[in-house]
């Protein structure tokens, strides 16, 4: 008698088209292991991801503003979900594996930094290794991750995390459509937040944007997501020539007004103080790093672990630490 997985995997052949990666057929994990009798190897890596220690700290990590004043600017995690289910959407429409579609997409940004994309610059330059969020996520999910064991994930679900920001020339349809999904869910909520912030109006968004994607958030996002899903076939996802131009624009048009805005990166400056001084201070005293960094620092060497241990600090206890360490505390004498 079948069970749950096998009844499921039989099912994807008839779900999934002929350019998805079918469960049964992926090229497993770095240790084997048996196989659950529910869920299918890449629903079983969605969970081994959303119950890891690091996905709950990308709730306290920037996006795009440090310390924005309000509730409703998206962190990293909340950029995380946005990819996830536009990915999912558009699996879905092209009939390819949505499971490991959303394995990908939750644990692309694992990596990240805390400040965002200013401790990633930050941390490549502090640290003599060099440092890509989208490397360090790969890290996250086979080494540093349940102390030291990693996850064990499917090696389609670890090489669309890697080749997320940049592609390969043998990702999964699945890689293909996370990488195109987060570059279209960051510029649209990106400008929505920036909007939210009072940094642009609504009237400043250029008119090829408006005209070509629509007025608002939801209209903007649907307009590119029904683009790429109408003119991707035989198994190569794009865009229309016209809209890959908008897109082209829009995304010059975010790095030129909004991330490169001397107000909302005026902070930005303060960063590599803050990351470099705690990597100076833990290369001077690798005892201090946590108990599960030590094996690390004693494999890998003192600079590698102190850079594990901080880019996987939130913003604020990245803050926390760096107060501890380095402001004095009040004191009387009574």
């Amino acid at each position: 008698m079948s069970c749950p997985r096998e009844e499921r995997e039989q099912l994807e052949h008839l779900m999934i088209g002929p350019y998805g990666v079918l469960a049964e057929n992926t090229r497993g994990r770095l240790v084997p292991e048996e196989e659950c009798t529910i869920r299918t190897c890449f629903q079983r890596d969605i969970d081994r991801i959303t119950h890891s220690k690091s996905f709950r700290r990308l709730k306290h990590k920037t996006q795009v503003f440090l310390q924005p004043e309000g509730d409703h600017y998206r962190t990293r995690l909340t950029h995380t979900l946005e990819v996830t289910r536009l990915a999912r959407t558009v699996a879905r429409a092209l009939r390819l594996n949505e499971d490991l579609a959303e394995a990908i997409a939750l644990g692309h940004d694992l990596g990240h930094t805390p400040f965002g994309h200013a401790g990633e610059r930050a941390l490549n330059r502090i640290y003599e290794g060099g440092f890509k969020h989208y490397e360090q996520s790969l890290r996250v999910v086979d080494i540093l991750e349940r102390d030291g064991r990693g996850l064990n994930l499917c090696y389609e679900t670890r090489m669309g995390i890697l080749n997320h920001t940049y592609g390969a020339a043998d990702d999964t349809r699945e890689a293909t459509c996370v990488r195109l999904c987060d570059r279209i869910a960051y510029i649209n909520h990106d400008l929505d937040d920036s909007i939210r912030a009072g940094l642009l109006t609504a009237e400043q968004v250029p008119e090829l944007i408006r005209t070509n994607c629509g007025e608002r958030n939801s209209e903007r996002i649907n307009a590119f997501m029904l683009d790429l899903v109408e003119n991707s076939r035989d198994g190569e996802l794009k865009m229309s020539p016209k809209m890959q131009e908008t897109f082209n624009f829009f995304h010059s048009f975010m790095y030129a007004d909004v991330y490169t805005n001397p107000i909302a990166k005026s902070e930005e400056n303060k960063v590599e103080g803050i990351l470099g001084r705690l990597y100076d201070y833990y290369i001077a005293h690798p005892e201090k790093l946590p108990e599960d960094f030590q094996p690390i620092v004693e494999r890998d060497g003192r600079g590698r672990a102190a850079c594990d241990y901080i880019s996987g600090m939130t913003d604020g206890y990245a803050m926390e630490k760096y107060g501890e360490l380095f402001i004095p505390f009040a004191w009387s004498v009574k």
